[in-house]
């Protein structure tokens, strides 16, 4: 439900109280008991987003009570709420969120008539998955968006849809034909079957209820038996697999590796195999104290199409053993880490699924942290590994004093959390031959010779960091791939980052990985803006996975303006601020705020976008826009 790095920083909450204070005597300042718990062990981090990056007040306040009870007594917040008795998190839940009537009824009010109720899955999918296609290149035809040349210089808004006790649009959509399949994890975890044949009138076709939060994007497929299918994974780490057609369940399954695994990448259909990603929320806990750190670690695991049942599973390190008392009698525990948050890209030629991996979270730092992976599609075996960046130890709150009996010292740690954040795509250079193609935190793009593992060339678009560099995906054509950066960090010694390098997006060269073109992005924070995104004149670079549409790249800023640059130039085309208020269809109230993850389809003419991302103290929104071109 919260970001990484939010709950992380969030950890050091139990033990250290508003800065400056005690705890105690901010305790005995109110008699509102959840307000005197919240100051206590929460308002440390909650209360200074902009400098903590935790969720903020006003976040949290749009989540319902029963999502912020359910983070503190079963879900991500567990080892920070630890001292609270169940009275104690229900008071604060209150305190948060006070009790109000869910709008959930516009449900009924959009349902779809008779003759639009069914999906048409006829057609083909040309959003299947997190990359679009088993490749990841995130690329769509004029002819499969349904729009034209021309069109998407001249945009206007035809709709808003809003999800209410939602602050983050995090999941991208799948897309048949005119339905969109879309996640809205904290909408009542909750995957909507939207019919868009009517541009102007969208309607809701069915709803599957997951009763967890979703986290993944949605996927589409068609298994073996010709049942169309739709996956997406939840924050418990089970992975659930809908009947396409009609929303009912077929099964759900845990395919995470430990109670603390989650599920962030899109699981993908390949044949009768569902190929799913292994994330993990141990970075978030591990520096307290309480925690016995760390024992988690990523992987992948092939799951039976038909029942759920797993076939293999592949581990990126063998389990962690005691490694050395950590000073207290108490064992620290390794190797740990590298997560799978990735969406894996599939080469059905060579038989590979391709992924890429965080950080470690505990020595000694394993060889398959801040790497690309290869994995054989049929056996599960590791193919090859390269690891881009070595000794990254990384548990948020480290960084903060007084500094945890987990956190390492300084000689044992890179410290910069530089995962593999983007997706991996399997690309074809101009000049012959394939690219794996890389994207890292830490500023990097690298393309990869797919069948060796080794490297044909990198590029360096800043130096990254725990927020920064290359964070959720990228895109390709037949020329280039094209790179966000978040945030370009400062220079550090082993990196060449040319010093024109600012926020913005990258148009590298497939066969030489020279900047052919880049479009670079500033601070654009007016007092209207700032509502929405309040720390729009720090945060305001593009952190999401961008999407090609015809001769053109679509990309969205974390201050919520979203760009429309031409594919060849970058030259830019269009843009729109989505952090405001909006007057939606179903009634509901909704305001968009920053874009980020995975956010940008388009379908039948019109281009989808959903704004809003309250965590890492970015702006909380709840909106799915659609754009169409101006007659």
């Amino acid at each position: 439900m919260w970001s990484a790095l939010g709950r992380l920083v969030a950890l050091a909450t139990l033990t250290v109280g508003t800065a400056g204070v005690a705890a105690p005597a901010l305790a005995a300042a109110t008699t509102d008991p959840g307000e005197a718990s919240y100051k206590t062990y929460c308002a440390a981090c909650h209360d200074m987003p902009d400098v903590t990056r935790a969720p903020s007040r006003a976040t949290m306040a749009r989540m319902s009570g029963g999502q912020i009870l359910n983070a503190m007594m079963t879900g991500k917040m567990t080892a920070q709420a630890a001292a609270l008795s169940s009275k104690e998190m229900e008071a604060v839940a209150a305190y948060l969120s006070p009790p109000r009537q869910a709008a959930h009824d516009w449900v009924k009010t959009m349902s779809c008539p008779a003759q639009r109720r069914t999906p048409n899955l006829a057609a083909a999918s040309p959003v299947g998955n997190f990359g679009f296609d088993p490749k990841n290149r995130r690329n769509l035809s004029f002819a499969q968006s349904g729009f034209k040349p021309g069109d998407l210089s001249r945009l206007r808004l035809a709709w808003a849809i809003a999800f209410p006790d939602t602050v983050s649009m995090r999941s991208q959509a799948a897309v048949v034909g005119t339905t969109l399949f879309v996640p809205v994890g904290e909408s009542g975890g909750r995957l909507f079957a939207f019919d868009v044949s009517d541009r102007a009138r969208p309607c809701v076709q069915w709803v599957y209820e997951a009763g967890r939060t979703l986290r993944s994007s949605a996927a589409f497929g068609v298994r073996s038996d010709g049942r169309a299918v739709v996956m997406v994974g939840d924050a418990a780490g089970h992975l659930h697999m809908v009947d396409a057609r009609t929303g009912k369940r077929l099964w759900e399954t845990q395919s995470g590796l430990f109670p603390t695994s989650i599920s962030t990448g899109t699981p993908v259909l390949v044949g009768d195999r569902v190929i799913a990603p292994s994330s993990q929320y141990e970075i978030m806990v591990g520096a307290s104290d309480a925690y016995e750190c760390c024992k988690v670690h990523g992987g992948v695991v092939a799951l039976d199409a038909m029942t759920g049942r797993r076939l293999w599973t592949y581990r990126t390190m063998e389990a962690a053993r005691p490694v050395r008392d950590r000073g207290d009698g108490q064992m620290l525990w390794g190797p740990s880490g590298a997560p799978v948050w990735t969406s894996p890209a599939i080469d059905v030629g060579r038989g590979l699924v391709y992924v890429g991996t965080g950080e470690a979270t505990s020595p000694p730092a394993h060889r398959n942290t801040n790497a690309l992976i290869a994995i054989d599609l049929a056996t599960g075996k590791e193919a090859w590994s390269f690891q881009a960046t070595a000794d990254d130890i990384y548990l948020s709150g480290c960084n903060r004093a007084p500094v945890g009996r987990n956190c390492v010292p300084a000689t044992e740690t890179v410290y910069r959390d530089v995962d593999f954040g983007a997706s991996a795509v399997l690309a074809k250079r101009p000049a012959g031959g394939d690219l794996l193609l890389g994207g890292q935190k830490s500023g990097a793009v690298w393309a990869m010779d797919p069948d060796r593992g080794t490297v044909v060339w990198r590029t360096d678009l800043g130096a990254g960091g725990p927020g920064g560099g290359v964070h959720w995906g990228m895109a390709a054509d037949d020329r280039r791939v094209y790179a966000p950066i978040t945030l370009p960090g400062d220079p550090i010694p082993g990196q060449d980052v040319p010093a024109h390098i600012k926020h913005g997006l990258y148009a590298l060269n497939l066969d030489s990985g020279a900047i052919d073109w880049a479009f670079h992005v500033g601070p654009t924070c007016p007092p209207e803006q700032k509502a929405f995104t309040p720390y729009c004149q720090l945060y305001f670079g593009m952190s999401g996975a961008p999407t090609i549409v015809g001769d053109a790249v679509i990309t969205g800023g974390i201050d919520g303006r979203l760009y429309v640059v031409e594919k060849a130039s970058g030259r830019l085309l269009w843009h729109y601020d989505t952090a405001r208020k909006f007057d939606t269809l179903n009634g509901v109230d909704g305001n968009g705020a920053a874009i980020d993850n995975a956010s940008i389809v388009a379908v039948n003419g019109l281009l989808i976008v959903n704004s809003g991302y309250g965590q890492f103290g970015m702006g909380a929104g709840n909106v799915m826009l659609a754009f169409e071109a101006v007659p």
